[in-house]
């Protein structure tokens, strides 16, 4: 809708079909009408979803597309053999009539349009109208809307006509140019009213575009007398989907039914709950009109257990070898791994229309049996349905195991229960985690959709067509695992009665605040399109510290910690994704009330000398990467296979390391001002403020930012560019930014992908001004406040822990002063003295913000001499989004839009960012050079200018365990893919170089760190010459940029006045 003044004609798709029909629709209608064409679908609903097309072939598209418009459209092409010029600056004088001048083409377009689709229609038998009406032909009630949501009301309608119900549905399929006379010519002259539904919210208009569209229309008709009713029909306004919410046919069903009322509601929403402004209607939430020839399955997953990728291709298998019409639609929460996924698949003999959830599932599949506790997935089987359970207890002792909510509801619908445990065969078959054919074996062996032997055959060409590119090891796992499912596959006894005594336990925990049981709960339990509009903040403002009440419980493995083996080096814990696993010191009477199996050791060095040590994991929290564990670097001398930290199964550690690690959260936190050796070590006893994201287990970027909360997080303001830290960092319903026991933590925004330079830039203005105005008024209180105070304020030294925690003494002194003060300046004084303790301003995004589409923003910080500070959280491509090539992608490397690999080297951000001269720039890699990072990260945010520090962050898409994650920064280091340097300008006063290389010379060759990741062997597989070649041009270009880092770093500059001087230069004015 953002894009209707733009003059591009707007052509609605509303399933999967149409949005391949209406790419060679709109294709024929822009060369014929000149005007360009936007052709689009609802993102997610339709682009997400996979369903049975009629595909065009090569002839359809060249009886479609008309030679000689080709050749026009060709013949306007700008060239300088026949030279023309476009985009003149036009005057005033002018402007108004060239701009009027297209109008001929806008009148023609529907027309043309049109005649696109009847010429469509004669090639494929697939017709299509401007305007498509569906439904009863003496229809008195109508509703409008177009895209997704059509097909739905399509099906709700034929089945209300079905039932004698005189209504109908009319699809928007061109948008604009809207056609007034095309859409009054579609609708029943019966009809007597008239329902408009949008799907976007304009807030403040008279209406929602749409329906001013269909309002504006019949009011010029009347006007004008053209109307083809007997009266003029009434108009409502309704808004629906937003974010591609629920919309189901009750829902289309209420709309119709709110039409056929003496005086209808207008200006309603369906689908939620509006309990503040009133304006939802009511729906019958039981109607369910699906047939039941239709076959609906439900498939509940946890993000990176392959069940989606399993299903996707269950519905290839179902559409290509059977009659039956499929459709899957999946469902992720933001999670980027380990979140539940649940899949939806229908196959039936006819379209399938139905754009909405199912409800009622003949099969209900459960991949993870934690999930026995958190969701309803029984509710969802219709009666005497299937419901197939993978969990790690045998056929006999299984039925024990489940929740007695479980079981009623297996007994009450009369399901059918089927067991195996995959992971178990997963495991004897090499696979590790990944379950997805084994669980698809099993769908195919209990559904009866296709002969047994029929299906495993059809499982085992998708496997090699899915995992082919991933070598002939990997498809021989997947084969043993589909040969080893069915005899591990178990049908299991219902009893009559229920006779588990376990319940269900509460989501959250009962002490979680009242926010998180109100709210946060009901969505954890996928239970979110329940709550009202009451239940959400006004204006987007969620608490912080809430991803501790979660719980997600799924690690099969946990690391565990043996004393007797450690060194207390804190490298596992530094190296934590998701600070599961945690360091203390403390006095040895905090012992007294410690749970008998808490452990702890005499801490060895001399800074706590005489204290206790503990490492303590969160069992609950850790996502089992084992990142800890590779690290680690203590072996125990009489096993070496045994390290400080072993992996060990959840479940049989999950009671104890609970109750072990709410005793370690109680220990009180290090006192941050006797942390004198802020190194690898010392940071790690720092209380983390970013804990148990959503990322992806063995995350490469999270450790980044968990140091700098541990470092700054007390002051630490974050704008966030959207990405994959943006996702993690604040996707609802938990969010993982936390604050200390002081009440303290990072404050966190996020506006777009591409502003968010420029929006960090506005927190330093910010913060400064804030700043500069507490320091004016309390000279002007001076004499009530007290001139000591006053001077000490001023000129705090707010370098070190220790200084800043004096400044914030001394803040609150003077909020005590202020506080008997009468004077309105003192008031004012109090709204901003906290800004008197130094802020640490943090610029956070990934690679495609930073190298691509929010460089210029980027470009124009560093350009500032304010103290901002950034942190680009590289992994060479858009992680967020798939994998998608940006200009971080190394050369040679296979990404969405560089399959064949990327031709040209990485673009070189830190040297671009060296030009200026007085930004302070740093390279790290926390797996290779630990104290370097922390070192950087703490150069940079002291430095009082722009600072830019670019941290390699292993990725999911760069085709590897992300367990070897650690490793593979080691290579990237040492083969010269990731130089480590810190370019820091304050180093010329003292006649130093400013670029300090902290890496040597390559020691090992490209080859040796590309061989290990699949975004580089994908290339070699496809094309073994192109690969070869890429592969010398990436070594060249390694030696070629260590050579001129090499050289930079012994160049010394001339310094013509002290560094700390030019790095503050001048304010800018104020605006």
């Amino acid at each position: 809708m953002a894009c209707r003044q733009t003059g591009f004609a707007l052509l609605a798709a509303g399933s999967v079909q149409e949005a391949h029909d209406f790419a060679a629709i709109a294709q024929a209608a822009t060369l014929e009408s000149r005007v360009p064409f936007l052709h689009f679908f609802d993102g997610f609903r339709t682009s997400h979803e996979i369903a049975k097309v009629e595909e065009l072939t090569d002839d359809d598209l060249r009886n479609l597309l008309s030679e000689a418009a080709i050749k026009a459209h060709r013949e306007r092409a700008l060239t300088p053999d026949r030279p023309v010029l476009r985009g003149t600056a036009q005057n005033p004088d002018t402007f108004f009539q060239a701009r009027e001048a297209c109008n001929p083409f806008y009148l023609a377009c529907p027309e043309k349009v049109q005649k696109a689709m009847d010429l469509f229609a004669g090639i494929t038998g697939r017709a299509y109208r401007l305007f498509d009406y569906i439904g009863h032909p003496e229809a008195e009630r109508v509703v409008v809307l177009m895209g997704s949501g059509a097909e739905v009301a399509h099906e709700a309608v034929e089945w209300l006509v079905g039932r004698g119900e005189k209504v109908g549905l009319l699809k928007v399929r061109l948008y604009r140019p809207w056609d007034a006379a095309a859409f009054l010519g579609a609708l029943p002259p019966t009809v007597r009213g008239i329902a408009v539904l949008d799907r976007t919210k304009e807030p403040g208009a008279l209406g929602d575009p749409l329906y001013l569209d269909v309002v504006t229309t019949l009011a010029e008709a009347r006007i004008e007398g053209r109307l083809p009713f007997a009266a003029e029909p009434r108009v409502v306004a309704g808004r629906y989907g937003l974010s591609s919410k629920e919309f189901t046919p009750a829902m289309v069903k209420a709309v119709l039914d709110n039409l056929a009322q003496e005086k209808p509601r207008n200006h309603f929403t369906i689908g939620i709950v509006d309990d503040v402004t009133h304006l939802s209607l009511p729906y019958d939430h039981e109607l369910d009109i699906e047939p039941d020839d239709v076959r609906r399955c439900v498939f509940f997953g946890l993000g990176s257990d392959g069940t989606v990728g399993a299903n996707k291709n269950s519905i290839k298998i179902i559409g290509e070898e059977t009659e039956n019409y499929a459709q899957g639609y999946f469902v992720y929460d933001s999670k980027k791994a380990g979140a539940i996924t649940i899949s939806h698949l229908r196959f039936g003999p006819r379209t399938i229309r139905s754009s909405y959830l199912i409800r009622q599932a003949n099969f209900v599949a459960c991949h993870q049996t934690e999930f026995l506790d958190k969701y309803e997935m029984a509710e969802l089987a219709a009666p005497g349905g299937i419901f197939l359970l993978n969990s790690p207890h045998s056929p006999e002792t299984v039925w024990d195991s489940l929740p007695r909510e479980v079981q009623e509801q297996i007994i009450a619908k009369g399901l059918k229960l089927y067991v195996i445990d995959a992971y178990a065969v997963a495991r004897e078959a090499g696979l590790g985690v990944r379950i997805n054919t084994i669980m698809q074996v099993c769908f195919f062996a209990i559904s009866g959709v296709l002969p047994r032997e029929e299906a495993i055959a059809k499982i085992k060409e998708a496997i090699e067509k899915t995992y082919g590119k991933r070598g002939k090891v990997v498809i021989e796992q997947n084969f043993a695992a589909v040969d080893a499912a069915l005899a591990h596959l178990h049908e299991v006894r219902v009893p009559a009665t229920a006779t588990a005594t376990r319940h269900r336990p509460p989501i959250v925990s009962e002490e979680a605040p009242e926010i998180v049981q109100r709210v946060s709960a009901v969505m954890l339990a996928n239970k979110g399109d329940l709550l009202p509009v009451s239940a959400f903040p006004v204006d987007g403002t969620w608490p912080t510290g809430t991803t501790q009440w979660e719980k997600r419980n799924i690690a099969l493995e946990i690391p565990i910690w043996d004393p007797k083996v450690c060194i207390q080096c804190n490298q596992c814990v530094f190296v934590c994704p998701h600070a599961a696993l945690r360091a203390k010191v403390y006095e040895p009477e905090q012992l007294a009330a410690a749970p008998a199996s808490f452990l702890s050791m005499d801490y060895k060095a001399g800074e706590f000398k005489g204290m206790k040590y503990t490492l303590q994991v969160a069992p609950e929290d850790c996502t089992g990467c084992t990142l800890c564990v590779n690290i680690c670097p203590a072996k125990d001398r009489t096993n070496p296979r045994r390290k400080a930290i072993n992996m060990e199964p959840q479940r049989e550690h999950r009671e104890r390391e609970r109750e072990n690690y709410r005793f370690f959260l109680d220990l009180p936190e290090v006192d941050r001002t006797k942390v004198t050796r802020l190194d690898t070590k010392g940071s790690q006893f720092l209380q983390p403020l970013f804990e148990y994201s959503g990322a992806c287990a063995g995350c490469g970027e999270t450790p980044y930012i968990k140091l700098l909360t541990q470092l700054y997080g007390d002051r630490l303001l974050v704008a966030n560019a959207t990405g994959c830290s943006s996702i993690y960092g604040a996707n609802l319903p938990t969010t993982p930014y936390t604050k200390n026991r002081d009440g303290r933590g990072p404050a966190w925004s996020n506006s777009l992908f591409e502003d968010n330079a420029e929006f960090g830039f506005g927190f330093r203005l910010a913060v400064d001004a804030h700043a500069r105005l507490a320091g004016e008024l309390l000279q002007r209180l001076a004499g009530a406040v007290g001139d000591d105070l006053v001077t000490a304020l001023l000129n705090a030294d707010q370098s070190d822990e220790a200084g800043l925690a004096a400044q914030r003494e001394r803040v609150a002194a003077l909020k005590a002063r202020l506080a008997t003060l009468g004077d309105a300046d003192a008031r004012r004084l109090e709204l901003v003295a906290d800004y008197l303790v130094k802020k640490s301003v943090w610029l956070v995004g990934g690679d495609g913000w930073a190298y691509d589409i929010g460089f210029g923003g980027l470009d124009h910080v560093l350009a500032q001499r304010r103290d901002i500070n950034i942190l680009v959280l590289d992994t060479e491509v858009y992680s967020n989004t798939g994998g998608q090539a940006s200009k971080a992608t190394p050369l040679g490397a296979a990404a969405k839009f560089a399959m064949a690999g990327k031709e040209v080297g990485k673009k070189d951000l830190g040297l671009l960012a060296m030009s200026y001269g007085h930004v302070y720039v740093a390279r790290v890699a926390f797996g290779s050079k630990y104290n370097q990072t922390v070192e950087a990260i703490r150069e940079a945010e002291s430095y009082p200018g722009p600072s830019l520090v670019i941290a390699y962050s292993h990725c999911i898409a760069h085709g590897y365990d992300l367990q070897f994650g650690v490793d593979q920064q080691r290579l990237a280091v040492d083969s010269g893919i990731w130089p480590l340097y810190r370019f820091d300008p304050r180093r010329v006063a003292s006649g130093q170089p400013p670029l300090k290389l902290d890496s040597g010379a390559a020691k090992v060759p490209v080859s040796e760190y590309m061989k290990n990741e699949a975004r580089f062997r994908m290339v070699e597989k496809q094309n073994p010459q192109r690969f070869r070649q890429l592969m010398a041009e990436a070594q060249r270009d390694v030696t070629r940029r260590v050579a001129i880092y090499e050289q930079l770093s012994h160049l010394t500059v001339p310094s013509t006045t002290p560094a700390a001087d030019a790095a503050k230069g001048d304010e800018p004015a104020e605006q």
